[in-house]
């Protein structure tokens, strides 16, 4: 009995240790590597015309720049019309900028600043839009081109995603043109013409700023935005993108003689090799890792968050496991943990009693920091084993994009003026999709992504979809960040 009260001591003690160390930790735990934003000052807010701004976006939705799979559908005339638009539009800015198109439609403007030693900002918004899936245009409560202001909203394809993000941008610096700013810090606008699709606009625009010797202090583009209810903190926050995922599409090839559906060979024939393939891959899953973006977002909103979620997270070495189990319990959430498999298009025999002599399967990769493509094909190949496939890229991937900074003067000002937008706390966090400022990389210290823009986490769904709209509220509110942004940068 002594021996089973020395041993149930024991346990006691380590219990009060360890509650001890996990409620030290927790009341005192910081997010690691995150700069205050308390020493930057905001330029003042502008004051913005709502109707004027949510009109000229409903206009810019009229134009028809949509980017298609198969280049010869394009309506080049379509982002010309845009061009003259937006120097009819906004006339203040064109005088003060400097504009030249790169890679066809892709526009480059510079407001040069009056310090040469500073360096740069690069901000970012497309010109291209998704096309709208045929046969569903009836199932928008407005056309899809429409650009109609009703509900309280702006509708239409492009309507967030980007021409939201291009229009509010113009509209900040046609009002800061207008009151006579001089920038210190050159300001330069990339707005691509292919972001949907190719990007080689983009990647035009950042060869032409190398060549001339750019290195940006920051550049900001899409990708993350104001989650109104975020699960973590209950109620609003703001994620700015501090890395994006890289993207590559692998092809798996089945070779088979072919022949008549009427004699099939043993084994099932080549549709049979590829679906064993591709459930091995798709088996082969990267582990979900609690660490990069994903972690720092976590770690940032924390402290704004129950009890509970301030102790896990304060507590990574003991509750890791449940966090990652809990956080990857939805493909979202999972998708910022690993790299994600997606098999997304098959092809086989152009008739149904013909054995094919191919069979083909296409899997779409988003790869996660700290992976590589070539790690992301041996997995795959060791999965397939001695399967009859091959496997290829059917392109050069793009890896995922280098982690940008959380303590410099350029995320201090990108996060201040999220929060001030948003009202509400500011995380980094990881854009699980892709942008254009993957290719700007090279000329710039750090990259950003976000949108000054709020949404649930239902409203996310019509990006790209049906019914896309961005509220009055917002369009006001991406103006003055866009505006307030421009000032404070590039005065600084």
């Amino acid at each position: 009995m002594k021996t089973l009260g020395k041993i149930l001591l024991g346990l006691v003690a380590v219990i009060v240790v360890l509650a001890i160390v996990v409620g030290v930790r927790t009341a005192t735990f910081k997010p690691p590597a995150m700069a205050s934003l308390a020493e930057v000052k905001l330029a003042p807010a502008i004051t913005v015309d709502r109707d004027a701004a949510a009109r000229h976006l409903g206009e810019a939705v009229r134009f028809q720049t949509v980017s298609h799979q198969d280049k010869a559908d394009d309506q080049p005339a379509e982002w010309d019309k845009l061009h003259a638009w937006l120097e009819t539009t906004y006339p203040a800015a064109h005088a003060a900028m400097a504009r030249e198109e790169v890679d066809g439609h892709t526009l480059v403007y510079t407001w040069k600043g009056s310090d040469p030693a500073l360096a740069p900002i690069i901000l970012m918004a497309h010109q291209d839009v998704v096309p709208v899936t045929p046969g569903t245009e009836s199932d928008w409560k407005h056309p899809p081109f429409s650009g109609e202001i009703a509900e309280g909203a702006v509708w239409g394809r492009g309507s967030i995603d980007d021409k939201g993000s291009l229009v509010t941008l113009f509209e900040g610096l046609e009002a800061l043109a207008k009151q006579g700013f001089t920038p210190k810090r050159t300001v330069i606008v990339v707005s691509s013409h292919d972001e949907e699709v190719r990007g080689t606009g983009a990647r035009a625009a950042a060869s032409a700023l190398a060549a001339r010797g750019v290195k940006a202090q920051f550049v900001l583009d899409e990708g993350l935005a104001i989650l109104d209810d975020n699960p973590i903190t209950g109620g609003p926050s703001a994620l700015v993108g501090i890395a994006e995922k890289g993207y590559a599409t692998m092809k798996v090839i089945a070779k088979a003689p072919g022949g008549h559906s009427s004699a099939p060979p043993k084994d099932g024939g080549g549709v049979v090799a590829l679906s064993k393939a591709l459930v091995a891959i798709d088996h082969a899953q990267a582990p979900l890792k609690l660490e990069g973006p994903g972690l720092a977002m976590l770690q940032g909103l924390a402290p704004h968050g129950s009890p509970a979620i301030k102790m896990a997270v304060a507590n990574t070495w003991l509750f890791r496991h449940m966090i990652v189990t809990q956080t990857a319990a939805t493909p979202a959430g999972a998708a910022m943990l690993h790299t994600t498999i997606a098999p997304t298009m098959l092809k086989g025999s152009p008739k149904e009693n013909v054995l094919p002599q191919d069979a083909t399967g296409w899997i779409n990769y988003r790869i996660a920091p700290g992976e590589t493509s070539k790690e992301v094909m041996a997995r795959a190949k060791t999965a397939v084993g001695r399967l009859p496939v091959e496997l290829s890229w059917i392109k050069t991937p793009d890896e995922p994009s280098a982690v940008s900074s959380t303590s410099s003067d350029g995320w201090k000002m990108v996060a201040a003026a999220a929060a001030d937008a948003a009202q509400a706390p500011v995380a980094p966090g990881l854009v699980t999709a892709g942008t254009d400022s993957r290719y700007l990389q090279p000329v710039a210290a750090d990259v950003y992504r976000f949108q000054p823009m709020v949404f649930d986490l239902k409203g996310m769904t019509m990006i790209h979809g049906t019914n896309e709209h961005l509220t009055l509220e917002n369009v006001e509110r991406s103006v003055r960040f866009y505006a307030r942004l421009i000032a404070t940068a590039a005065s600084n």
